[in-house]
């Protein structure tokens, strides 16, 4: 049965005591739409979505203007728009990291005001994906992601003149899964797995600290580490959200300043999958991650979590809507 892919984008209204509802609405209907989707917001709270348009293998952008969805095809090229990560500059002009397979690019797209500009951050013909983009205090984009044919975590960023490219990572099968922020030094930090065969999977975590990369694990108990989200809170110190897979259950660390705390937030035995993280202003977390269901319709779900010892709301599942696959 052929699957049916449409671009969908949920918004809620929730005040202090997390009440209100969901509106959904479609965003694109036309075709096979919505694979590695990207949501940004602008200075106006208007969303702004990257995706891949899987029919025609295109990377796709679409935004609210204020009334109505505008969406473009950014680029058309065979077999592009894969793993895309995106944000907006202080303009709100879009930029967007992606990899093409076909040539097995790690691509950067950003809008100039008057046209789309494409180049390639990387063409080592490696196939190259997980990308996740930052931008520095210049504005100038740095991007984490997998190298899937040595196995490495890599990083390159733009310096103004050129892209300089780096291996962060080379022991093990380790870039999985990766999420990249910047302190308010621009250095960059980075969440990723490492991946074994004969071990368990690793939650690790690279930092540079202006002369090297720092790197160490943080969760190394049964399979952990896949699908990671960082953000770094009010005292820059890193946040990650990620999946157990031993377990099937949404976990959550973070560096109090001297160690690594780790805990369970759902322990369902069916969620994790492709979590990500927000802070609010109190520091406290938000993970939005995917439920899979095992029933006969195929249903899929995602849940928007935060929990009681994090303080300021109520504990307890948020959100949770979902809809049948085929």
């Amino acid at each position: 049965m052929k699957r049916l892919m449409v671009l969908f984008f949920a918004l809620a209204f929730v005040g202090a005591a997390w009440v209100g509802e969901w509106h959904i609405e479609t965003v694109d209907p036309e075709g096979a739409v919505g694979q590695y989707t990207s949501l940004a917001l602008d200075s106006s709270g208007y969303p702004h979505i990257s995706y891949q348009d899987y029919d025609n293998n295109n990377l796709k952008y679409a935004y609210w203007n204020g009334s109505s969805w505008r969406i473009e095809t950014v680029d058309s090229s065979v077999c592009t728009g894969f793993d895309t990560s995106l944000v907006l500059d202080s303009s709100d002009y879009p930029r967007i990291a992606y990899c093409d397979v076909l040539w097995n690019y790690l691509r950067y797209a950003h809008w100039d005001g008057t046209s789309w500009q494409i180049e390639t951050v990387d063409s080592a013909k490696e196939n190259l994906g997980m990308d996740s983009l930052a931008l520095d205090s210049f504005e100038y984009p740095h991007i984490s992601y997998w190298d899937n044919t040595n196995n490495d975590l890599k990083y390159a960023h733009w310096d103004g003149d050129e892209w300089l490219r780096e291996t962060v990572d080379s022991w093990g099968n380790v870039g999985y899964y990766n999420s990249l922020a910047l302190d308010d030094r621009d250095h960059p930090l980075i969440s990723y797995c490492l991946y074994s065969l004969y071990e368990p999977d690793n939650l690790k975590y690279a930092h540079w600290d202006g002369d090297r990369w720092q790197i160490e694990t943080v969760d190394w108990v049964d399979l952990v580490g896949a699908f990671t989200s960082l953000e770094l809170d009010s005292s820059g110190y890193p946040r990650i959200a990620y999946c157990d897979l031993t377990h099937y259950t949404q976990k959550y660390a973070w560096w109090d300043g001297d160690t690594w705390q780790i805990e369970t937030v759902d322990d369902d035995g069916s969620v994790g999958w492709y979590a990500s993280l927000a802070l609010d202003s109190s520091d406290n977390p938000h993970i939005s991650y995917l439920e899979y269901i095992e029933d006969d319709s195929n249903l899929k779900g995602i849940i928007l979590s935060n929990w009681t010892n994090r303080g300021a709301y109520p504990g307890g599942t948020l959100a949770r809507f979902g809809r049948s696959g085929g």
